[in-house]
């Protein structure tokens, strides 16, 4: 069944090869975009039916940079979105409809967006105060317009295997320069927690003209959850995070997040670091952890990378200069307000504890990231080793912010002789990547005649600190030692 769209297609292409504004064949890349069997369907079937659709946005991004797209944004003009609810349908393909305004058809089953070219107006305070049109008049360059950055601006045509390029946006990405698309980026504010990240993802030099804008645009209306959003993304995809965080800086958006704007220019002991101040080194422990130490494993990266983040956090109110010398004495314990303060402004609501279980598997890292080094120096006991197991939760990723700490000094030679040893350690008693369960529980001590009381928790408490001290390891040993205590 064909679809009317009100233009022929050579009136649709005429009309559309006008207004573009910039067109690149894709030479560049020496090949043409690699697109999934079901988006070269859907694009043909729009072109059968009159319609001129586009591949948009971080999928074109991606795939210019040699990374494989995870899904497909598509562009529809010239139809609207109850025809192309209906197309679809024709194709035998399930579709949900999102939005406020039903601006975006997802296909169900499929990485795939598709709408229609959308106006954006500023009617309300906060991100997702705007007003959204679909306007299926509208030229790709218009479209364009709303995007953030030319890298994201850039679309791909299906159907003539060409780019789509209205901002120049190819040159920009060829170039790792980040630059705003137009004077519109200035109203929503995330775009430029979206710039921090973009930093960091893609290794990316920030235009000054974008930089000077980012400085005008304050963070207020920005709820904690979109903040907290940013940041994750930087932290879990981030390749080059320095980049991200001097993006902070470099736009004054630092002044939001005061627990790191600390760090900035806080010296530290050339002898130990000889790279620079606190912040520097703190943007080169990240750096260290986002190549060597980030899994893959969602929540592990999350924990360690907060906490490589946040290590250092106490330093600004413990650094001192004492006999020549720069010191921050005690300061991975003063880290924890910090780290509790710079968490809780992004994972919190007004209404809710100060507690969460990413602050609760942060802090005890942070506390506790200097361990490796102590106990190898002081060749600790196994007990000891359970201790520290049970503080942190699991060593292997105290492990990973110790040496993500190590390997952001610059220049400072780093043999990690402490890891390796509590590694070992830690692996010989079972305590490496969880902390040790209990042994006595409450059940056996009813089994033995016991009745439920606050007697309870100090039978236990004594138990489990014997157990952490090696006196027993499995069930039978438990209740011989509880036996012992009875007589």
């Amino acid at each position: 069944m064909k679809y009317s769209s009100g233009l022929t297609d050579e009136r649709m292409k005429s009309r559309f090869r006008v207004h573009i504004g910039c067109v690149q064949i894709a030479i560049n890349k020496g090949e043409k975009m690699d697109l999934p069997l079901i988006v070269k369907n859907i694009c043909e079937m729009f072109e059968s039916n009159g319609c001129y659709a586009y591949i948009v946005g971080g999928a074109v991004r991606d795939d210019i940079l040699g990374l494989e797209p995870k899904d497909f944004d598509m562009e529809v003009y010239g139809v609207t979105i109850p025809t192309i609810i209906n197309m679809l349908e024709g194709m035998d393909l399930e579709v949900d409809i999102v939005g406020k305004s039903f601006e975006v058809i997802k296909v169900k089953g499929q990485d795939i967006d598709i709408s229609i070219p959308r106006r954006d107006s500023k009617v309300a305070p906060g991100h997702k105060g705007f007003k959204v049109e679909g306007d299926p008049s509208m030229t790709p360059r218009e479209a364009a317009r709303r995007r953030d950055f030319t890298m994201n601006s850039i679309a791909w045509d299906p159907m003539d295997c060409c780019y789509v390029d209205p901002f120049n946006g190819i040159d920009d990405l060829n170039n790792r320069l980040l630059k705003h698309t137009s004077a519109a980026f200035s109203e929503d504010p995330l775009r430029v927690l979206r710039g921090m990240q973009f930093m960091a993802r893609f290794d990316l030099d920030a235009d000054p003209s974008t930089i000077e804008l980012c400085s005008k645009i304050s963070m207020d209306e920005l709820s904690r959850e979109r903040v907290y959003d940013e940041w994750v993304k930087m932290i879990l995809k981030g390749k080059v995070i320095s980049k991200g965080l001097q993006f902070l800086v470099d736009t004054g958006w630092i002044s939001n997040f005061p627990e790191l704007e600390a760090l900035v220019d806080l010296e530290q002991e050339p002898e130990w670091h000889p790279e620079g101040d606190a912040f520097i080194h703190t943007s080169l422990c990240m750096d260290a952890y986002a190549e060597h130490h980030r899994v893959g494993i969602e929540w592990d990266d999350l924990v360690v990378g907060f906490a490589v983040l946040c290590h250092d956090l106490g330093k600004a109110t413990t650094t001192k200069k004492i006999d020549g010398r720069i010191k921050s004495t005690m300061h991975e314990v003063e880290g924890k307000k910090p780290t509790i303060s710079f968490l809780s402004r992004m994972i919190e609501s007004d209404n809710q504890k100060k507690s969460s279980p990413l602050i609760d598997a942060v802090v005890p890292l942070v506390l506790n990231h200097m361990a490796p080094t102590m106990f190898y120096d002081q060749k600790s006991s196994n007990g000891a080793i359970r201790r520290l197991a049970a503080r942190v939760g699991r060593i292997d990723w105290l492990l990973k912010v110790s040496r993500s700490d190590k390997m952001g000094r610059g220049s400072h030679e780093y043999e990690p002789w402490a890891e390796v040893w509590l590694a070992k350690m830690a692996d010989d008693i079972n305590a490496l990547d969880s902390k040790p369960k209990r042994i006595l529980m409450g059940r056996h001590l009813i089994d033995r005649g016991y009745e439920p009381g606050f007697a309870f928790k100090d039978i236990l408490d004594e138990s489990y600190e014997r157990q952490l001290d090696g006196e027993f390891s499995d069930e039978e040993g438990a209740i011989e030692w509880l036996k012992t205590m009875e007589k």
